[in-house]
């Protein structure tokens, strides 16, 4: 009887090749401010990141570069009587939505380079004055950032690396704050309120009569239009055939008061977006009012460009906007074509809705179609080792689990087998 050896390979080659293979794969949910925590210079902006909860919408980003300034520069800049809402515009126009390395920022060229911001998405920008200009001295090496508008009086040089997940997150320190052009921080503390009624414009709208109706037995309403003044508020509101179409089973009417002023919320965005920001949405997950309430990373929506239109994704329905009831800086209203239904409540195992400081534990959340993208360049930033050590400790104990596997897998495959008798 001949016997023949299946090809020998080690169990080390398929350990390297299972965890070299997958780790690119894997989207790390990430705490900026934990991230900042260890350097004290730092947390005059670790605070403005959480207190205007940018710091919350950074979360599952999968390619950002911060640009933080150091308290000795930040308190140089008379910050007390801002607007929180425009102040938090500038704190988004920090966050770079895209990965740069140590090495990609020393090979920016002369001319420049222009990468998108935070506070470009949010549709409150001029023109493509939400993105940022960096620029190489190429005789220095000194390398600023600042608006694209020519003749722009704010800029910024950036000093050093703070640290990196290659390649999700890079933070670097910059020697002041940066400010878009154009913006005045202190024009919402100016402007006269808009003086938007809400429910008038749904009833107006014609096809809204039940939604208006809730929202005012609701006392929301009156929450919604105290927000106009601020960083703005977009609205996805559904017909009254939406609500006709309500399946038996999610029993909408029959919820708690509180717990019907969660799902209200949940159908609201705090930031202003006019359709052509929600078709171009650079960050699919977006938090509602009712994240605000419930605690981050709940009570999420999933928007995305489906079939030509905007679609909206609850995690348990998916509706599209039908239509643009009312557009008018700083209040965008959509109708959408069904009730958005949190999964946090009409799921198949419905969460109790506690707030955040009841010790309730969030539920999974469906990671972002935000896939991860390859760098440009393969390199290794400084602080490559120290930087991932702890925000890879989960993935630390899925690749042993897998490469356990892998060496039981070795063990079979190397046992010589018979073949068959000719």
């Amino acid at each position: 009887m001949a016997t023949a050896s299946i090809p020998h390979f080690t169990p080390l080659t398929f350990v390297y090749f299972l965890l070299f293979s997958s780790s690119s794969n894997l989207i790390m949910a990430v705490n900026i401010t934990n991230l900042l925590s260890s350097y004290p210079d730092l947390s005059d902006f670790s605070n403005l990141l959480a207190t205007t909860s940018v710091a919350a919408d950074l979360t599952y980003r999968s390619s950002l570069t911060l640009l933080v300034v150091p308290n000795t520069f930040l308190r140089s800049s008379d910050l007390t009587h801002h607007s929180p809402s425009n102040l938090a515009d500038v704190i988004r126009y920090h966050v770079l939505l895209e990965y740069l390395s140590w090495p990609d920022i020393r090979l920016i060229p002369a001319a420049g380079k222009l990468v998108t911001t935070l506070y470009q998405t949010t549709g409150r920008a001029t023109n493509n004055f939400g993105s940022v200009n960096i620029t190489r001295n190429p005789t220095t090496n000194t390398v600023s950032v600042r608006s694209p508008a020519a003749y722009s009086p704010s800029n910024a040089t950036i000093l050093t690396l703070i640290k990196t997940l290659p390649y999700n997150v890079s933070i670097f320190s910059v020697n002041s704050l940066i400010v878009p052009y154009g913006f005045d921080l202190m024009a919402s503390e100016t402007r006269p309120p808009l003086g938007l009624n809400i429910t008038k414009a749904l009833i107006d709208g014609h096809n809204f009569n039940v939604a208006a109706s809730m929202l005012m037995a609701s006392g929301v309403v009156e929450e919604f239009e105290a927000d106009e003044g601020g960083a703005g508020i977009t609205l996805f509101v559904p017909t009254d055939d939406a609500f006709s179409d309500l399946p038996a089973t999610a029993k909408f009417q029959s919820l708690p008061a509180d717990n019907k002023a969660v799902v209200l919320k949940f159908h609201v965005l705090h930031s202003y977006y006019p359709l052509g920001s929600l078709e171009s949405i650079v960050n699919p997950v977006q938090p509602t009012l009712a994240t605000e309430d419930m605690g981050a990373g709940r009570f999420t929506l999933n928007i995305s460009r489906v079939n030509g239109s905007v679609a909206i994704d609850s995690g348990i329905v998916q509706a599209s906007v039908t239509q643009t009831v009312l557009d008018q800086n700083p209040v965008a209203i959509f109708g959408v074509s069904k009730v958005l239904l949190p999964r946090e409540i009409f799921g198949n195992h419905p969460m109790v809705t506690t707030k955040p400081d009841d010790a309730a534990q969030p539920p999974d959340i469906a990671l972002s179609p935000e896939s991860y993208v390859p760098p440009n360049h393969l390199s290794s930033p400084p602080g490559f080792r120290q930087d991932i050590r702890s925000e890879a400790a989960n993935n630390g104990v899925q690749s042993i689990i897998l490469a356990v596997c892998c060496i039981g897998l070795y063990l079979l495959l190397d046992l010589e087998l018979p073949l068959p008798e000719e």
